[in-house]
């Protein structure tokens, strides 16, 4: 990322790790953190399944992982392959001829335990096939599914028998010569995770996939991935994330976007800034943003919107946003654009207004910018 000279204290300063394809998508490197999610339709549901993964890719999903766990699975795999607008990875449990399968499907990635799919000798069918496909291997440690042998050695999951998984299955991999793949070591306790995680990031060159897993519904899920996703991110460890929750996938997407921006690794989109409300507000603060996250759910552009109750903070905001709204006046409030008072607007009408001047905004910035989008 392009260092802030002006603000240092907003550096964030990557892990330098090795960089590889999910299909078109480059992850590692200096590559732009990927967002990630997986569908849970039936794999056999084709329609269903190339439904979610358009929808997924729409909120901004670079990679749609989706569950092969069966020989049904790995033929529709082939249509949803062929109909998805982002690469595809299948995530492959013990049955090393569903990974062959997935390979041969056309799957961007495989999502697989070196460990748990046989014999060193289908272990290396696998890696084949990878090979002969373009199709890039994710090695997936859970705190959850550890080796027996570790749990033994350790007893319980910790982040020395999760460092020590992954170190393990890097080797079946390395000693096929086979190179191009991430790894994950998740868990579901976040703390588990995150020394995990520093522990996997200064054992390899790696690309990581980061996420905390089963990590919950919509809000508790939402909280635990902010803390340690974030904290991780902050530390510059993460390569490509999934945010994990028992919600819609696309709601993954969403959370997921949203730490990225919050620590500027990403943008894209509008960045609404907003006060709690209190009895100070001109107008239904709550409400109004409510209303504003659906209506320009459409914008790609990356820009800032601040929506602010009283003239408290209001003015202050908006200095800093592309389109701003202050409450105060008497049934109206202060429109700034680019950081400077514009006009006033009535309460009642305001939210019309907002849409169209974020529109006209992003058409702004897209004409001064075509790349801003991403």
């Amino acid at each position: 990322m392009s260092l802030n000279q002006v603000r240092p204290w907003r550096n964030i300063y990557r892990r330098k790790s090795r960089q590889i394809m999910v299909g078109n998508v480059p992850v590692g490197g200096d590559a732009p953190i990927s967002v990630q999610t997986m569908t849970n339709t039936l794999t056999t549901d084709v329609f269903a399944t190339v439904a979610q993964v358009q929808a997924a890719a729409d909120a901004g999903a670079d990679i749609v992982r989706v569950s092969v766990p069966d020989e049904a699975s790995a033929r529709a795999l082939k249509e949803i392959v062929a109909e998805s607008p982002v690469p595809i990875v299948a995530d492959i449990h013990f049955h090393y001829r569903r990974g062959i399968e997935a390979a041969e499907a056309g799957a961007a990635c495989l999502r697989i335990n070196p460990g748990n799919i046989g014999s060193p000798e289908r272990v290396r069918e696998v890696i084949k096939a990878a090979k002969d496909h373009g199709c890039s291997i994710r090695i997936g440690v859970n705190a959850g599914s550890l080796e027996k042998h570790l749990l033994e050695k350790y007893g319980e999951p910790c982040p020395e028998a999760m460092v020590e998984s992954g170190l393990e299955h890097i080797r079946i991999l390395e000693d096929n010569d086979f190179h191009d793949f991430k790894i994950s070591v998740k868990a579901s306790d976040v703390f588990l995770a995150a020394a995990a995680y520093q522990g996997i990031a200064e054992a390899t060159d790696a690309p990581i996939h980061l996420g905390i897993t089963e990590a919950g519904g919509l809000m508790s899920g939402t909280i635990k991935s902010a803390i340690g996703l974030g904290n991780l991110l902050w530390m510059g460890i993460g390569d490509t994330i999934r945010v994990s929750l028992s919600a819609d996938p696309v709601e993954e997407v969403k959370v997921g976007y949203e730490i990225l921006k919050s620590l500027g690794l990403r943008h894209r989109g509008v960045n609404i800034i907003s006060c709690p409300s209190c009895a100070r507000q001109g107008f239904d603060v709550i409400k109004t943003v409510e209303i504003l996250e659906k209506r320009l759910e459409h914008i790609k552009t990356p820009m800032s919107l601040s929506i602010i109750g009283c003239v408290v903070n209001g003015p202050g905001e908006a200095l800093m946003t592309d389109v701003g709204f202050t409450g105060g006046g008497a049934g109206s409030g202060m429109v700034y654009l680019a950081g400077k008072a514009s006009h006033k607007m009535s309460n009642d009408q305001m939210i019309d207004h907002i849409v169209l001047e974020v529109e006209k905004r992003a058409a702004v910035i897209e004409a001064e910018a075509p790349e801003a989008a991403e």
